[in-house]
């Protein structure tokens, strides 16, 4: 029992030490554009990234990835959200870069995820004395299983929040335009008012000078 709690332990540490994420909220300003890096150590390790614009505009953003010689892996014009995965074929720093040079007023908050894993977790699954390759392999399964959960897990709910953040976007949006509606409305009618009152005055006065 404690060589299976010692193998879960070990196997959790590997999953964790072989990939490394970042998970940043950045807001871009109008004209601007905001390249981050994320290092590379191992080729043929997996690039998982993942974007989302929160609020601003159209919900839109261009992008492009740049691998550590200057070639673009991945380029595309007014995206909403993207998920990719792609594998590094070389060492060094990968560059993703967000344009919002499209907007002259607009800002644009944008929820994104870099994460490298630099081996498969399979490869370094700690073996403990005493403990049989099918007892292994079927511990290697379960494990791996609860992590593409979580993985699913983890995306519904970047998804849930995406959603959310955009329809109250457009709610905060609506109500501005019904509130400067409504304003413009009364305005315009206090302004017809006055008119016909106006209006009703120079025919009482109209009428008056032609007694006289």
């Amino acid at each position: 029992m404690l060589q299976t709690r010692l193998t879960v332990l070990g196997f959790a540490v590997c999953l964790f030490s072989l990939a490394s994420a970042t998970a940043l909220t950045y807001k871009i300003l109008p004209n601007e554009k905001a390249c981050f890096f994320s290092d590379v150590q191992q080729p043929g390790a997996k690039i998982a990234f993942y974007f989302a614009v929160q609020s601003g505009g159209s919900f839109d953003v261009d992008y492009d990835v740049h691998g550590p010689d200057g070639k673009v892996i991945m380029q595309d014009a007014h995206e909403r959200q993207v998920d990719s995965v792609f594998t590094a074929k070389q060492t060094g720093e990968y560059k993703f870069c967000f344009n919002n040079e499209m907007s002259t007023f607009a800002e644009k908050m944008v929820d994104f995820e870099i994460a490298v894993e630099n081996e498969s977790p399979s490869a370094l699954l700690p073996s403990k004395q005493g403990t049989s390759p099918e007892q292994t392999s079927a511990l290697e399964e379960s494990i791996l299983k609860v992590s593409r959960d979580l993985s699913t897990i983890n995306r519904n709910q970047k998804y849930f929040r995406t959603r959310e953040n955009r329809n109250f976007s457009t709610v905060k949006s609506t109500e501005s335009r019904i509130f400067n509606f409504s304003v413009m409305e009364s305005g315009l009618m206090v302004c017809m008012a006055g008119l016909q009152v106006f209006i009703v005055r120079f025919f009482f006065q109209g009428a008056r000078k032609g007694y006289v």
